[in-house]
């Protein structure tokens, strides 16, 4: 059956090696469990419900992936996304979480659309890579800055905007060991070291409350294994899209701020993965890329109505195709074992506090911020646009208003530099929308 449904030998492998591979994927994901709903929390959602709608849309959209393009990718709940719905759609622009989970939905429906069709390559080939890559490497930031502030490092100050927290509390101690010790497993490249620095610093965090008896400190809880399976969540999209479009421009930014990240986090991460593994043809294009893509989309969509942010294929995916994962049996087992984690949520609810996903956020920023690398600084209209993009996106607490800024900026840049001609119409009309955006709308 494995034979016939993933093509093991055409792909030179087995089925031993491709459940490996998903082991060592899922651990390398499974940080997300924990992250996504204190995330989400701070928007006013239900960890419980956040976990369990984490935990289904992350198996359901992996085996989906694998059984539609037979590609060893997963998917999750992203991060820097989850930020975009909690920081800035919730707690920056006034939504309810009903609204950005609506806004959710029809992103995941236009990307259904755009995958289908040729509107993704004009959409790709019209946004310049070094403007998505300030993108990314802004969110890094953005996610890293929300982990410093969430665990009480960064502290807000009336002199000076922002100041370091103290440093002598136990929780903050706990945060800082928790940074260093996860900076150390991944500089070693030790697998899912993302994952054993949350598990390291939760275990930590417990004992040291043990002890101590400080408040907000990691405990275990009262059963570890539960038989509550309820999704309070699921559904509530369709409460939002009165609130969401009742203004109509405003929606549009929202959209756009999510289809935007997930289109370009999916695309980077299924090329990278399809290079390792000898998907791209000798035109540089991405075997089966639409039913990839459809995958994606399927998975945002089904996400959304379970109630979780957007659901995007993870670059972590690499660590399963690094012990020789090839074929979409690799992300079923990464599926499965997203199902069977929704047995432990006391464990990761009551175990992942603040202190415990601050590591993670910041440690995963410090890997997006990398992309910056591959700006080109010496060119002042690409060095103009990645800094405008990244500093307006800690400054504002916006991941919306980064983008939207980003591309003013660099449109302008192109103008001063006389290459007004060079600058592709669907770059003029979004900014068009950006600076009604920014003049009228907010």
């Amino acid at each position: 059956m494995f034979e016939k449904l993933f093509k093991l030998s055409d792909k030179k492998t087995n089925v031993r090696t491709e459940v490996i591979a998903g082991i060592t994927t899922f651990l390398a994901m499974a940080y997300i469990l924990g992250v996504n709903p204190s995330v989400l929390g701070d928007s006013g959602m239900d960890p419980h419900a956040v976990f369990m709608a984490t935990a289904v849309s992350a198996g359901f959209a992996s085996i989906l992936m694998g059984i539609l393009a037979n590609y060893p990718v997963a998917l999750a709940p992203g991060m820097g996304v989850n930020a975009l719905f909690s920081y800035t759609v919730v707690l920056g622009m006034g939504h309810s979480w009903q609204a950005a989970l609506a806004a959710v939905f029809v992103s995941g429906l236009i990307f259904l659309v755009i995958s289908v069709t040729g509107i993704r390559k004009i959409i790709i080939n019209a946004i310049p890579v070094q403007l998505k890559l300030a993108i990314g490497a802004g969110i890094g930031f953005f996610i890293a800055f929300v982990g410093l502030k969430n665990s009480g490092i960064i502290v807000s100050s009336e002199a000076t905007f922002v100041s370091l927290g103290d440093l002598s509390s136990p929780l903050v101690l706990l945060t800082i060991f928790g940074i260093l010790i996860t900076i150390a497993l991944v500089a070693k490249k030790v697998p899912a070291g993302v994952f054993i620095g949350m598990v390291i610093t939760a275990i930590i965090g417990v004992i040291v409350g043990a002890i101590t008896g400080t408040l907000g400190m990691p405990a275990l809880p009262e059963r570890y294994i539960t038989n509550d399976f309820s999704m309070q969540a699921a559904g509530a999209f369709v409460n939002g899209f009165a609130e969401l479009f009742s203004d109509p421009g405003n929606a549009f930014v929202i959209i756009f701020s999510f289809l935007f990240v997930d289109f370009f986090d999916t695309a980077g991460t299924l090329v990278a993965i399809g290079n390792r593994i000898g998907l791209v043809n000798e035109k540089g294009e991405l075997e089966n890329a639409e039913k990839a893509l459809l995958a994606d989309a399927i998975g945002t969509v089904a996400g959304a109505a379970l109630g979780t942010s957007t659901v995007t294929s993870f670059v972590e995916s690499t660590s399963g195709v690094e012990v020789g994962g090839r074929t979409g049996l690799t992300s079923c087992t990464t599926g499965i074992l997203f199902f069977l984690s929704i047995f432990i949520s006391p464990i990761v609810l009551s175990t992942v506090t603040n202190q415990v996903t601050a590591p993670a956020l910041v440690v995963v920023g410090i890997l997006m911020a990398q992309q910056l690398g591959g700006v080109d600084w010496n060119d002042i209209v690409y060095s103009t646009a990645g800094f405008v993009t990244v500093i307006s996106m800690i400054l504002t607490y916006s991941i919306s208003n980064g983008i939207a800024l980003g591309f003013i900026a660099y449109l302008v840049a192109m103008i001063a530099t006389g290459k007004a001609k060079k600058i592709s119409p669907i770059i003029w009309a979004l900014v068009v929308i950006f600076v009604l955006y920014f003049g009228w709308l907010m």
